[in-house]
């Protein structure tokens, strides 16, 4: 398994530590925006990242710096003027900040390095801006490591001694990697050819070679950053004379208005007029939708909930006047980010396209809610922010038990009737029992498991984590568990409660979730373009097939477009949950943990693969990370 906060191992979307090491870095970015901001500053950031630029790619991105240095694509002969021309066209369109990410491995085309103090001083000298450098140094490696982390480890984990278990002496030493939402084996040789050819690469100069070998994921980051950063002048644009609406919809998610920014300026960068709509579908019919331009998403990458607002409504009741009015702003395509509201609004929107042919355009969902319970997506926006508050939470609770011994917690967790966050939440913080309502139990479970606690206390780790998820039974209630737990522990243990709230539902979007949101919603918006351009015909566009009102997910390996209407076979609609759900099978994963004696499910043991090469051009795959 691979641990390296550099993610410079080849055959790997992510090596263990990485995300963790983003954590640190969007929390000095985010800080050092606000002064930036106050001072109207320009901040010359350096990141580790000797023989890789992924932790500045990836935080580039994730912040919307204006220029970012790495050492897998040096920045064109004579980059000084335009990365200084840039820097000055942004202040005159009123931003008051610059910042730009510098990879401690950071080089010219030459092959000459760039430093950070380099960069500092051809902005002090060339424009004369107040201009600062932040080291970070060691600060990357340090911390607790995020709830992606976690769970990957505990993922790659298993499977390496599934890998051992069924290894032989003459099984080539392999790789455990994670390929989209997959684990996956590669041989370790092949490997590491593939990671000392991009570094060979590098050397002789062939730069877009050594792009690509470092594999898709660091491909996509690379291009989403160019297709946001370049504002090309108005009069160059294509100009499509499409207008294209953007909405959120259901609960407020982290991630969301990184995907909205990402949306806009990719929609302008492709001829498209974008459109805002306030407030769900109820502002929509009410008419509260505006142009929206490229200078007016600025920042939004890093602020959590929904800028634009969102409602729960549902469009079904007013389907007239939503039709009205984009007949009034002429809106030919449809961008809906938002959570399982959002995909039963896009049924309701197809199924009316019998009735309106306002309806028969392009329309696209972008999964997005904390609950995680969209069918056909592996991961939502805002589940990651989520779960990292769920386990920052649950680290403190558990420390606050490390001087009064043998107390138990029990915890509440959002989710709907998705057990997802009380899952995976309960998996990264160490919980002893997580009850959810896709798995049932009863009053001898709750016995079970209260007296596995009770033995637990018998050994040196004297604390219980026990996470409920809010809707797992109507009537064993949180409190029902507290009490139950109090009386049959009383001599050996005490319980507290904690019921978690809107906290999961707040907090600035986590590194994953901006990325993923940019780079989901730049596909989206790609796909949308595609699908205008299949649509217009005798000067209108026009479309009622069902390929044309899709999710996009993540499905395994793969970003895929899936139609809505086939969705609706997969799913719970009493209970708002995909009928099958991937991370079911991490709860015997959990229980081992927990040192219950259980069986694992080895059906979805990787099988030893090989590192793909030669790809076709068309492979934007993995959002990953």
């Amino acid at each position: 398994m691979v641990g390296s906060i550099d993610n410079d191992f080849c055959g790997t979307d992510m090596t263990i530590g990485t995300d963790s090491a983003l954590h640190r870095i969007i929390e000095v970015v985010d800080a050092i925006m606000t002064t930036a901001q106050s001072h109207q500053r320009t901040f010359v950031l350096e990141v580790m990242g000797r023989h890789c630029g992924y932790l500045a790619l990836v935080s580039a991105l994730a912040c919307g710096a204006d220029w970012v240095f790495i050492p897998e694509m040096p920045p064109e002969d004579g980059w000084e003027d335009n990365m200084c021309q840039k820097l000055s066209e942004s202040r005159s369109r009123g931003s008051r900040l610059n910042i730009i990410i510098v990879a401690e491995g950071a080089i010219d085309r030459q092959g000459q390095h760039i430093t950070s103090d380099l960069v500092k001083n051809l902005v002090v000298s060339n424009l004369g801006f107040d201009t600062r450098v932040t080291i970070l140094g060691h600060v990357q490696r340090g911390g607790t490591p995020s709830a992606f982390d976690r769970i990957l480890a505990s993922r790659m984990g298993v499977e390496a001694v599934l890998a051992l278990l069924e290894a032989s002496t003459d099984t080539p030493a392999c790789v455990v990697s994670l390929v989209g939402n997959q684990a996956v084996r590669l041989p370790l040789m092949e490997c590491v050819q593939m990671t000392q050819e991009v570094q060979k690469a590098m050397d002789e100069k062939k730069f877009d070679e050594a792009v690509r070998l470092r594999g898709r994921s660091f491909e996509n980051n690379l291009s989403t950053y160019r297709l946001l950063s370049s504002q090309t002048a108005r009069s160059e644009l294509p100009n499509s004379s499409f207008n294209v609406a953007v909405m959120n919809v259901g609960a407020p998610a982290a991630g969301m208005n990184a995907a909205v920014r990402s949306a806009v300026r990719v929609g302008i960068t492709e001829g498209h007029r974008m459109f805002a709509v306030n407030d769900g579908f109820e502002g929509f019919y009410k008419g509260q939708i505006k142009e929206i331009k490229w200078g007016d998403v600025g920042g939004w990458t890093g602020q959590g909930g929904s800028l634009l607002g969102t409602k729960r409504t549902l469009p079904a009741k007013h389907l007239d006047k939503i039709a009205e009015q984009m007949r009034i702003h002429n809106i030919s395509a449809l961008l809906v980010i938002g959570g399982f509201e959002a995909f039963e609004s896009l049924l309701e929107l197809y199924e009316a396209r019998a009735h309106y042919q306002e309806f028969c355009i392009p329309m696209c969902i972008l999964p997005a809610t904390i609950s995680n319970n969209v069918p056909g997506t592996d991961h939502s926006l805002g589940a990651d922010t989520s779960l990292n508050a769920i386990v920052e939470t649950c680290d403190r609770i558990k420390q606050s038990a490390s001087g009064t011994k043998r107390r138990v917690f029990i915890i509440e967790t959002m989710g709907g009737y998705c057990g997802y966050l009380a899952t995976v939440g309960g998996l990264a913080a160490g919980a002893d029992t997580v009850y959810i309502y896709e798995e049932p139990f009863d009053i001898r479970d709750l016995q079970a498991n209260v007296e596995h606690l009770t033995q637990k206390m018998k050994t040196s780790i004297q604390r219980g984590l026990v996470l409920r998820n809010e809707n797992s039974n109507e009537n064993f209630t949180t409190d029902f568990i507290y009490q139950l737990y109090s009386e049959e522990g009383r001599g050996v243990f005490d319980c507290r409660k904690n019921i978690l709230g809107h906290m999961q539902q707040g907090g600035a979007p986590s590194p994953f979730d901006r990325n993923f949101g940019t780079k989901v919603a730049a596909k989206a918006i790609q796909w949308i373009s595609r699908t205008l351009k299949e649509s217009y015909k005798e000067g209108r566009v026009f479309t009622n097939s069902e390929d044309t009102a899709c999710l996009l997910g993540m499905r395994r390996r793969a970003m895929v477009f899936q139609p809505v209407v086939q969705l609706r076979e997969e799913t719970d609609f009493v209970h708002r949950i995909p009928k099958e759900q991937w991370w079911l099978k991490l709860r015997p994963l959990m229980k081992i943990l927990a040192k219950y004696k259980t069986s694992y499910d080895v059906s979805d043991a990787g099988q030893l693969e090989h590192v793909t090469r030669v790809r076709p051009k068309e492979s934007d795959a993995s959002a990953g990370n």
